[in-house]
């Protein structure tokens, strides 16, 4: 199976970054249901060497640490017992804090994302946390040793302000390449996540995810979980995956 990356969860934002909360509460509803929800640490235990977990078994993250996933996800996630991850951009917990300037469908409105004391709120209710970077940069655009400090200083912050250990890292857009996944393993991650469009090579720093984007519906959320990541034969020393199920892409390209 699979896991599911997620963004906002938002009433109002007409985005393919954010599903209705009615929406999520129906996958929620199907997902305790139908699948063997776990935490990102339990993943990581039981994941194949092409990134697939047992059949019947997922996981739920969140990008971007949007405050719509504690005002609006939280109790949808609580009323089904459900555990998830929020990958949260380290500069948005800094003085003055970073604004929402990455993702390419913005509503009217400023985005809001969430505030220290938020998220230990969420980690408190048993919502684990991870990094999404400090600054949300390309990051195959940076040098490696670019890279490394970005990532380095994002786990740093999140540890010291946590108070916990912060071993995953979701890569923004999902973009990286080898320079970036060496960057990763140097700057602490034990494991860092991906969002493939593409084969990609698959290892400890580049776990593939499926993003879940406004219209899916349970049906296809079923496919999603499914296994959606076949193995795909080179002359490599490692497995690459490929897309095996309709509806896997999201609307826009690597919209946040």
């Amino acid at each position: 199976m699979t896991i599911l990356c997620y963004h906002a969860i938002d009433p109002d934002w007409r985005s393919p970054l954010a599903l209705r909360p009615c929406e999520f509460e129906r996958q929620m509803a199907w997902l305790a249901a139908n699948r063997r929800v776990l935490s990102l640490d339990q993943v990581v235990a039981r994941l194949d060497a092409s990134g697939r977990l047992p059949r019947g078994e997922t996981a739920i993250t969140f990008d971007d640490g949007f405050r719509s996933v504690l005002t609006h996800a939280l109790p949808i996630l609580r009323r089904h017992h459900l555990p998830a991850t929020v990958f949260v951009v380290g500069e948005t917990l800094t003085a003055p804090r970073r604004a929402v300037d990455w993702v390419d469908t913005p509503p009217p409105w400023p985005l809001e994302t969430l505030s220290l004391d938020e998220l230990l709120a969420l980690q408190e209710a048993g919502v684990s946390v991870g990094s999404h970077s400090y600054s949300h940069r390309i990051l195959p655009s940076l040098s490696e040793d670019e890279c490394e400090h970005d990532l380095r200083s994002s786990r740093e912050l999140l540890e010291t302000l946590l108070g916990r250990a912060v071993p995953f890292l979701a890569y923004p857009r999902g973009l990286h390449d080898a320079s970036v996944r060496r960057a990763a393993a140097h700057a602490g991650f034990a494991n860092s996540f991906s969002l493939p469009e593409s084969p990609e090579p698959v290892g400890p720093q580049a776990i593939p995810r499926v993003g879940v984007y406004p219209g899916t519906s349970p049906r296809t959320l079923r496919f999603k979980t499914a296994r959606c990541y076949l193995p795909v034969r080179t002359g490599r020393a490692y497995p690459w995956l490929r897309l095996a199920v309709r509806g896997s892409r999201p609307p826009t390209r690597r919209a946040g």
